[in-house]
């Protein structure tokens, strides 16, 4: 099971800088999980929310805001082309989430593909693009089938959107697999794999050993390396 750092080593640095993911590497993290949204000039930067209110105290919509303004209202911000760059510079693995519904549509997945094919990334480190959009997982494959994908999901996502996703993997919260373990041998018997979110807790990370799931993504890295015994 491969270990990926949920924004970062996030439980120890402020998520989606650089200093978190600089200590996902210290802390044996395989790959890197971020967040993307794009600017009002189309720079992809890593965040969550739509706006700055929580992570910077500033009111403004990131995609309302050219990337300079992102930049002097919160310095720290990362671009996705920085972090693409760190993780091949470390082969470390990427899976980028793009954040939906925005006002730019699928804008983000067509400069996301265009990034990745300049930086010629898929040959240097796996990448996975995922999103909760079925629609944005389907626009990527129709743009570029060899990027690998995964559909998350939400807690009432029909069975139907699982099934007809043309995903390489699915993405469950682990609280799904706590209360209803029996839907990771489902996903596993649909063909595809698991990359599962937020584990941080002992028993959590240990059930996901159990039902096989592959990519792990975690706020604590070292500590999931702890658990599992990993060298």
């Amino acid at each position: 099971m491969l270990i990926y750092a949920h924004r970062g080593a996030s439980a120890d640095f402020p998520e989606h800088t650089m200093a978190a993911y600089e200590a996902a590497v210290s802390q044996g993290a395989d790959g890197f999980e971020c967040d993307v949204r794009i600017t009002k000039d189309e720079i992809p930067v890593l965040w969550h929310n739509s706006s700055m209110l929580e992570r910077a105290g500033n009111r403004g919509i990131i995609a309302e805001m050219t990337y300079e303004e992102v930049a002097r209202a919160y310095p720290q911000v990362l671009t996705l082309d920085a972090l693409l760059d760190f993780a091949m510079k470390n082969r470390k693995g990427m899976l980028i989430e793009t954040k939906h519904p925005v006002i730019s549509g699928n804008r983000v997945e067509e400069l996301i593909v265009e990034m990745l094919d300049k930086k010629k990334a898929l040959q240097k480190i796996p990448v996975t693009v995922m999103s909760f959009s079925w629609s944005a997982v389907e626009k990527l494959k129709r743009l570029n089938p060899e990027i690998s994908s995964t559909f998350l999901l939400h807690k009432f996502t029909p069975w139907f959107q699982i099934k007809y996703s043309s995903a390489t993997s699915i993405g469950p919260e682990i609280d799904e697999l706590r209360t209803a373990p029996i839907k990771a041998l489902r996903i596993k018997d649909s063909g595809r794999s698991l990359n599962v979110w937020t584990v941080d807790d002992d028993a959590d990370i240990k059930l996901c050993e159990r039902l096989g799931v592959e990519i792990l993504i975690t706020n604590k890295p070292e500590h999931a390396r702890e658990v599992l015994r990993y060298p």
